[in-house]
């Protein structure tokens, strides 16, 4: 299955990947022949810290790869009164009587505790085609659901100030 992102996520992940190689590696590399130098490498916190920290950034950097190699590019284009990728969606949730504003973004970009809610989400999948007016049931499980009024919806744009999430 290939992961649907933007343009401007794989640029992200472009810049994201080559700053890891030609900045953070060799920086890590030379952490790593600094802490080997100190001596007896069981007891030696500094080497330890140092490969783990290299074992972390091999590790995006391969993410970053397989992501970059696999990604179906996306239009971003959507109706402007109706919600879509990178639409800001402002609504009333009935269950729980308050208003939220939620914006969604692709995988790559999600992050819930801004309210960047994943194209892939119960939440966004329920809302995406609605307009302002429209409730909507939105199913997390099928024992949870509840329902929303959807008060506005502003179509947004990808702009790129919306960063690429991190582990």
């Amino acid at each position: 299955m290939y992961d649907e992102l933007t343009k401007v996520d794989i640029e992200k992940m472009k810049a994201e990947l080559e700053d890891r190689r030609l900045h953070i590696r060799p920086r890590i590399m030379e952490d790593v022949k600094t802490a080997r130098a100190f001596g007896d490498l069981s007891e030696n916190y500094e080497y330890k810290a140092a490969k783990e920290a290299q074992r972390r950034n091999d590790s995006r950097m391969r993410y970053l790869e397989k992501m970059i190699a696999t990604a179906k590019v996306i239009d971003t284009d959507a109706a402007t009164d109706a919600v879509g990728l990178f639409s800001k969606v402002t609504m009333f949730n009935e269950k729980l009587g308050r208003e939220q504003v939620i914006r969604i973004v692709t995988t790559i970009r999600q992050d819930a505790l801004k309210g960047l809610i994943s194209k892939e989400s119960p939440v966004a999948k329920a809302l995406m085609g609605h307009r302002a007016g429209d409730r909507v049931e939105i199913a997390v499980s099928p024992e949870m659901k509840y329902t929303v009024e959807i008060r506005s919806v502003e179509p947004g744009e990808d702009d790129a100030s919306i960063e690429i999430s991190s582990y």
